[in-house]
């Protein structure tokens, strides 16, 4: 969130965000009020994007919280923090949290505030049906999303709460180079120290020209996403800025070329 802030600052037009903070690493009303404070310092330009972490994860041994229960605490954060960024005064009751007449202020300038849920699983579906306006993948398969948004839309209608059809994005992962790269090897070795072996990992990563970027966005419009977080897989930090570069110049402009969907990727 520090980050945040100083991006709000360092920026005037550009729209910014997290992929993916983890809730029950935090206390909801705090983070509410950290979440509506950027917001509003930076004319309503916060994208936020949250989700229940891994249970591979070790800051759930490190910090001695229990990750089993991180899906119920994250759906009493997410309600907390809905009425926090509408109401004037809030109270609750639960089971992990409660409150009596807190308030935050000032409150987001957009309202909603885009709030993004991560995740896959059939209880990540239904936490951004209910509480969620857009759904952010990690590196998931372009079938798998498929299936998370037709679920998604299904749910979020049943429950009166239509999702935009521009709301649904993945993480993927780029290399101008080749799929042998050491930088794509060393990447996915960092994952799975973090504890995010992740089923269908390498079908989220492109590795060659633009044309093989921009093919593996392809996949993922057909299936109704519309929105791409792009990570450079780079070997120091000069060949991140040229990764970065190489993607602004070849590969934006032939997603943009596509149609309204999928939009601009994000960097």
């Amino acid at each position: 969130m520090s980050l945040m802030a100083a991006l709000a600052g360092a920026t005037r037009r550009l729209q910014f965000g997290m992929n993916a903070l983890v809730l029950p690493y935090r206390d909801p009303l705090v983070l509410a009020k950290q979440c509506a404070t950027i917001d509003w310092l930076s004319g309503g330009r916060l994208l936020t994007v949250f989700g229940v972490g891994n249970e591979q994860d070790p800051t759930w041994l490190a910090t001695r919280r229990d990750p089993r229960i991180r899906g119920r605490q994250a759906d009493e954060m997410l309600a907390i923090m809905n009425r926090l960024f509408e109401e004037d005064v809030v109270s609750f009751e639960g089971a992990f949290y409660q409150y009596t007449g807190v308030s935050i202020s000032p409150k987001p300038v957009r309202r909603p505030l885009p709030l993004w849920i991560g995740g896959d699983s059939a209880a990540a579906i239904h936490r951004t049906a209910r509480f969620g306006n857009g759904w952010l993948g990690g590196f998931t398969a372009p079938e798998v999303a498929g299936h998370v948004v037709k679920q998604i839309k299904s749910e979020a209608q049943q429950a009166q709460r239509p999702m935009d059809p521009d709301h649904f994005g993945v993480t993927i992962g780029f290399r101008f180079g080749r799929p042998g790269d050491e930088a794509i090897a060393r990447f996915t070795a960092a994952m799975g120290l973090r504890g995010r072996s992740l089923p269908g990992f390498s079908s989220a990563i492109a590795a060659g020209d633009a044309e093989d970027i921009v093919a593996l966005i392809e996949r993922y419009a057909s299936v109704g996403v519309s929105k791409f977080v792009a990570l450079p897989l780079a070997a120091d930090d000069a060949d991140f800025i040229a990764q970065t570069r190489r993607l602004a110049a070849e590969v934006i402009p032939a997603a943009q070329a596509m149609g309204p969907y999928p939009g601009i990727p994000a960097i």
